[in-house]
């Protein structure tokens, strides 16, 4: 069964899609970029303040499918500068345990409302 998931402490979807979908056990997330969810604007004057407001919203629509980092087994990093990566890698790193999932990095020509990283997951519930 599908299941939508939302929470108030991400972003509310800016076009036709949810924040995350729990099918099984089986949670994906849509990318998440650094939108505060109270105020709606972007909180982007440092790399790694957007990278940690990033993964503050993944944390909340994994608790929303009782879930936490320790069930991600895939990540999407897209970045705008690939220059950003160590800066990126140290706050997303400092999210995961002794077993890190997965994951990929690219650097993208452009993103949603020009921001400089988006990251997606996949959690799985064993």
């Amino acid at each position: 069964m599908k299941k939508i998931i939302f929470t108030p402490n991400a972003p509310e979807p800016i076009g036709p899609y949810s924040q995350a979908i729990l099918i099984n056990n089986t949670l994906y997330t849509s990318g998440q970029i650094a939108i505060d969810p109270k105020t709606g604007g972007l909180k982007t004057e440092t790399i790694e303040e957007e990278t940690h407001l990033v993964m503050s919203h993944l944390k909340s629509i994994l608790e929303v499918a009782n879930m936490d980092f320790s069930h991600v087994v895939k990540c999407s990093i897209f970045l705008k500068d690939m220059n950003q990566f160590g800066e990126v890698n140290k706050v997303y790193g400092s999210y995961f345990s002794d077993f890190p999932p997965a994951r990929e990095t690219v650097q993208v020509a452009k993103l949603p409302k020009d921001v400089n990283v988006e990251i997606s997951a996949i959690a799985v519930l064993s």
